[in-house]
């Protein structure tokens, strides 16, 4: 009995995917049939992505059949190489693409970094990859979990795993989600070898599920001899683990932040979600008070209904006041009303500005008490006001020299 294997899209619908299907033979040898609106452009370089692929799985006897969609070279990869493995092969040499974004010191991330939007990406739908950088989300989420079909969560992994290597985000920080654990682990095998900035931990309630992500990042980075630095940032999404916040948040040293999933969250406690979020105030507050003791930056969760842009914002700027310095976001047009949430105002800008001029005007005397007019500036009123400034320039609100002098 030949063993087939079957990867990718097909439907009038699909684009930037395509279909592959692979029949195992004892003999004939390779036979790899392409359809193709593009052939004519890019018959050439799908053969070839194709045999590049076929020759890390070694001499066999096989047949392929491709559907192409205009999918991009590391998407014909990715799903080539996981219609091999369904199929029942496995690799004997390296089927992963050449790499064509650099690792270097500017691919790295701060543990500081500005983190107001992180900008969900359903890990099996290449489509929405390669233009999100050019809505300039802080940060871009590589989605293994709750997006992802439960059979295609192996096909998730080449794809978010290729993607790694050879999609341009423009300097957004680049995130993957990978699944609850155990099958976690599994990810952090494909991914980390590719040098994410940042892995989203879900559905966490203990510290020990952080330990044992953070052991095995750094297996894994010292097996594929990788150094650049890869954050974490756990998800609660329950009522446990909203309890636990402050271990689970001090449970590594490469913890940069701690954010909520309230839809789970409203589910456990068996409560609806609503726009005002009265339902969540606890967890929320309890959230950001476990990430300033632990820290490390409060992240909010996502607003669910991307039609409601003031809603949205009202949300945001509720948010912020509560202390959180960031959201997730389920669409681009997300991005801006969130930026524009999490930015202060022209008053509190100004005010911070004022207070930070007299600040380094009293520092420059060498004083060690900083007033402004008639009154005395407390110490954690200038440090509230240096950390706004800060924030503000991050920001391109205010230029990266200069601008606090007033």
């Amino acid at each position: 009995m030949m063993a087939r294997g079957e990867a990718g899209r097909v439907g009038e619908d699909v684009r930037s995917d395509l279909h592959v299907s692979v029949t195992v033979r004892k003999t004939g040898g390779r036979k790899v049939e392409v359809s193709s609106k593009v052939s004519a452009y890019y018959g050439r370089s799908i053969d070839r992505v194709t045999k590049r692929v076929l020759d890390a799985f070694g001499d066999q006897h096989v047949q392929v059949t491709l559907n192409d969609k205009g999918a991009l070279p590391f998407v014909i990869a990715a799903r080539v190489e996981t219609a091999l493995r369904r199929a029942g092969l496995k690799p004997k040499g390296d089927p992963r693409p050449k790499r064509t974004v650099k690792l270097t010191g500017a691919t790295e991330t701060e543990r500081e970094r500005l983190r107001r939007s992180r900008l969900y990406l359903p890990g099996n739908e290449p489509k929405f990859f390669v233009n999100a950088g050019l809505h300039h989300p802080d940060g871009v989420i590589l989605d293994l979990e709750d997006s992802v079909h439960v059979d295609e969560k192996d096909a998730a992994r080449v794809i978010v795993r290729n993607a790694l290597r050879c999609v341009d985000f423009y300097g957004a920080e680049r995130m993957v989600r990978i699944n609850q654990l155990p099958l976690g682990l599994e990810d952090l095998d494909a991914v980390v070898p590719e040098c994410p900035n940042l892995i989203l931990i879900p559905k966490t309630e203990h510290a020990d599920q952080i330990r044992r992500v953070h052991k095995r990042v750094l297996e894994v980075q010292k097996r594929a001899r990788v150094n650049q630095p890869i954050w974490l940032m756990p998800i609660l999404e329950s009522a446990l683990g909203v309890e636990h916040a402050f271990e689970i948040a001090t449970a590594a040293d490469t913890i940069v932040a701690l954010t909520i999933g309230l839809e789970d969250y409203t589910a456990d406690l068996g409560v609806v979600k609503t726009p005002e979020g009265g339902e969540s105030l606890y967890a929320r507050l309890r959230v950001v008070n476990a990430a300033k003791a632990a820290g490390v930056q409060a992240i909010d969760s996502v607003y669910g209904d991307v039609g409601d842009a003031e809603g949205l914002r009202a949300w945001g700027e509720r948010s912020r006041g509560m202390g959180f310095e960031g959201m997730g976001c389920i669409h681009p047009r997300q991005i801006e009303p969130i930026h524009e949430a999490f930015a202060p105002s022209q008053v509190e800008l100004g005010k911070a500005l004022k207070i930070v001029a007299a600040f380094e005007r009293a520092d420059a005397k060498g004083l060690g008490v900083v007033s402004l007019g008639t009154k005395m500036i407390d110490a954690p009123v200038v440090k509230r006001a240096l950390r706004l400034v800060d924030r503000a320039r991050r920001a391109g609100l205010i230029p990266e020299s200069g601008g606090s002098h007033g």
